[in-house]
């Protein structure tokens, strides 16, 4: 007989997963879990009623003007460092566009955080931390450069699990500091304590659709944000701060791709009523490549956001990896060196092979341009990176892995190497959070959709094009129906939430901007770890490519 509280023993849970289902859809309704797949590719058709996609926020919404003045902080936003440590980041000054522009000194105002356990009581305060600008310099006649206001970046250490802190941050030499704000700490690295709620959303940008999206985030009350590439879309302007739903087709003139970077400063304050509470996890997408003079590329990520990328022995913050509870995360770049011979996958067998799956046991990716995407948009398009890293994800048994890069939603059945098996990842696009560029709603397998060979090329990287060799599709660049492996999509705009109960079951929620907040979602599952029937791989069985295989799934027909 079960004893104890849900996650001590396997029957027991099987009796909390009932309750927990039955409280979210009511009496006689069950949520359903991975074991019930693999399940019928099912498709949402687009709703015309609703608009594709929505203008920009204008730089005077007060969701996005600056209400500070002098060196008074703003665009204040959290990020985990080590289980026991924080990122606070802020900015100061005024930034400057223009032909002629001159970097502010950011030795003129001090990096601080005053800290503790009771509002308005300091009794910590940080070591000074680090400050910075950049700029975004082109060599056109015409474009207009950019240079930041002083960027802030202080990592608070020594903090307890589980606990709230009050903070000011600020310039201590001269009393600058900001309004008073609070987070709450994750729980350490265990099996059993696991963040609350995570929010999960890709291809965000600065619309009023992104608002929407934020807004039902801000009321899901997350413990921690991911973000999963595409942040705030400054590459869709061109430096004169004129906007576009497609580049290429309205600015066909343009000598590159500008980027209009105030739009970074007004997003930063539209994400600081979240992000100054809770801790936001970033990963570059395509829009945060914004190429520049002398041949630099993702400056503005770089220099914006704070990411533990040191203290997961990466050298880049264009990949790293963290723990959150008893979960594992893995940051992937898909716009850097992601072949087996790189410091990336070097670096990824090596954290992947330091993973402690008993006091860590969900491992979750993720990365911006989704391997399994049944949309014409990018279908396909990151085939290279696949072929590269999904063995070694497999051997390591990896749980879920969320994408965003296609403006929809969409949720696969557990695949590997495009064959249905229940040892394999779940992986969801969420690439659906409102950005300017509207969204998708045609299907590779719609009939005379499939892309072409010159459409889908990535901005990184090489183009991996070929027909599938085995399967319902073999001999075919696109299947001809929704792929066997696509167990879910529908064209909307929204945010994801990863509830894990405890290292065996997570629930994961899709929720749709067009609903009521809390009284519908578009999709949900329980996804469920099997270590007994999926054991894990270790490098040297992965070097001899001894890879342990469970059996595949019955194939649908």
């Amino acid at each position: 007989m079960a004893s104890g509280g849900c996650g001590a023993v396997l029957p027991l849970w099987y009796v909390c997963f009932l309750v927990l289902g039955l409280a979210q859809f009511g009496a006689g309704q069950r949520i359903p879990t991975t074991l019930d797949g693999p399940f019928t590719p099912r498709t949402v058709e687009f709703d015309s009623s609703l608009r594709r996609g929505s203008v920009d926020l204008l730089p005077t919404d007060p969701r996005v003007a600056k209400t500070v003045v002098g060196d008074a902080p703003e665009q204040i936003a959290l990020a985990l460092s080590t289980p026991d440590a924080m990122w606070v980041s802020w900015v100061t000054g005024d930034a400057q566009i223009g032909s002629q522009v001159t970097p502010l000194d950011p030795s003129t105002v001090g990096s601080t955080v005053r800290y503790g356990l009771a509002p308005g009581v300091y009794t910590f305060e940080s070591p000074p931390g680090t400050s910075l600008v950049y700029s975004q310099l082109y060599n056109f006649p015409g474009l207009r450069n950019y240079t930041s206001g002083i960027i802030h970046h202080v990592r608070l250490t020594g903090l307890q699990p589980n606990t709230r802190y009050y903070f000011q941050c600020g310039d201590a030499a001269t009393d600058t500091f900001s309004a008073e704000h609070s987070f709450t700490t994750l729980p350490l690295p265990s099996p059993s304590a696991y963040p609350a709620r995570i929010a999960i959303v890709g291809d965000l940008g600065l619309t009023h659709n992104s608002s929407t999206t934020l807004d039902h985030i801000i009321q899901n009350d997350p413990s921690l944000l991911l973000m999963i590439g595409d942040l705030s879309y400054a590459n869709q302007y061109l430096t004169t701060g004129e906007s576009a739903p497609c580049y290429s087709c309205a600015f066909p003139d343009s000598p590159t791709r500008e980027t209009y970077q105030p739009h970074w400063d007004d997003w930063g304050r539209f994400m600081q009523p979240l992000i100054s509470k809770v801790p936001m996890m970033v990963i570059e997408g395509n829009h945060e490549i914004e190429p520049q003079a002398g041949g630099k590329s993702f400056v503005a990520y770089e220099s914006r956001f704070s990411v533990p990328s040191q203290e997961s022995g990466s050298n880049s913050k264009l990949y790293y990896s963290f723990d959150a509870g008893g979960i594992h995360f893995v940051m992937l770049g898909g716009y850097v060196d992601y072949n087996m011979t790189g410091a990336q996958y070097a670096w990824l067998a090596r954290d992947l092979e330091s993973v402690d799956r008993s006091v860590t046991p969900w491992l979750v990716a993720l990365w911006h341009p989704p391997w399994y995407n049944s949309y014409s948009s990018h279908y396909r398009e990151f085939e290279c990176m696949r072929l590269e890293m999904e063995e070694l994800l497999y051997s390591y048994k990896v749980n879920i892995v969320f994408s965003g890069h296609v403006h929809a939603y969409e949720r696969t059945n557990q695949v590997y190497n495009y064959t249905l098996n229940p040892c394999g990842p779940v992986y969801v696009t969420v690439g659906d959070g409102g950005n300017i560029e509207e969204v998708d709603v045609a299907h590779a397998d719609d009939s005379g959709l499939c892309p072409g060979p010159g459409d889908n090329v990535p901005e990184y990287g090489g183009v991996c094009r070929s027909n599938f060799t085995f399967g319902p599709a073999v001999g075919k660049f696109c299947w001809d129906r929704q792929p066997d492996w696509s167990a879910f999509r529908e064209s909307s705009f929204g945010h994801g939430v990863l509830e894990v109960v405890n290292s065996s079951h997570a629930l994961w929620t899709w929720h749709r901007n067009q609903d009521m907040y809390k009284e519908a979602v578009g999709d949900q599952i329980y996804i469920v770890r099997q270590p007994d029937g999926c054991p894990y791989s270790s490098m040297k069985n992965y070097r001899d490519r001894k890879l342990p295989v469970g059996p595949e799934y019955q194939q649908h027909t």
